[in-house]
């Protein structure tokens, strides 16, 4: 089981009563839609497998969590502020005018010149623009995610074609 073939849905963030019921905080939009049957919970580093109980959706970002075999309170603390995951075939595909340049995490990079650049790891925003990071012959790269330099988006193939301004790796690289 690696991390990358999970997405973070949100985290445990108290008990709440005696039997192992648990707060959880939900940031991930459309969990409600997801039928819930298992959940995997990281723990130093590894995702551990828990079965639903039952979950009830209280706002938008909060839920009440009961997981089977987590029937005290001892339990439920030792899974307090830990993140909670699903599997990637479980995340629900978005419709094309839903699709933003954050879910461009994931996909692959390939620069017009330079080739394959590798997946890219994370996409920040920053006041003026939004940044990809991608981790380019062991060093990490950033560039800027814009209509200049991206020159296509492959949804099905998770794909993303652009064209790096010139110089721009060989910043990091030297």
């Amino acid at each position: 089981m690696e991390k990358k073939d999970y997405f973070r849905i949100g985290s445990i963030l108290k008990t709440k009563g005696l039997k192992g019921e648990m707060n959880m905080y939900v940031d991930f939009e459309g969990l409600e839609t997801i039928k819930l049957d298992a959940v995997f919970i990281e723990i130093a580093g590894k995702l551990v497998p828990y079965f639903v109980s039952s979950i009830k959706y209280l706002q938008k970002n909060a839920a009440y969590l009961v997981l089977e075999d987590v029937d005290t309170i001892e339990k439920a603390s030792a899974l307090a502020r830990k993140d909670i995951f699903l599997p990637n075939k479980l995340k629900p595909k978005k419709k094309k005018q839903e699709f933003t340049l954050f879910d461009l995490e994931g996909f692959t990079a390939v620069d017009i010149n330079e080739g394959v650049l590798g997946i890219i790891t994370a996409v920040h925003e920053y006041p003026q623009q939004i940044i990809a990071a991608v981790d380019f012959q062991n060093k990490e790269i950033l560039f800027p995610l814009n209509e200049e330099i991206i020159k296509g988006i492959d949804v099905v193939k998770e794909i993303v074609t652009v064209d790096l301004p010139e110089g721009l790796l060989d910043v990091y690289l030297d």
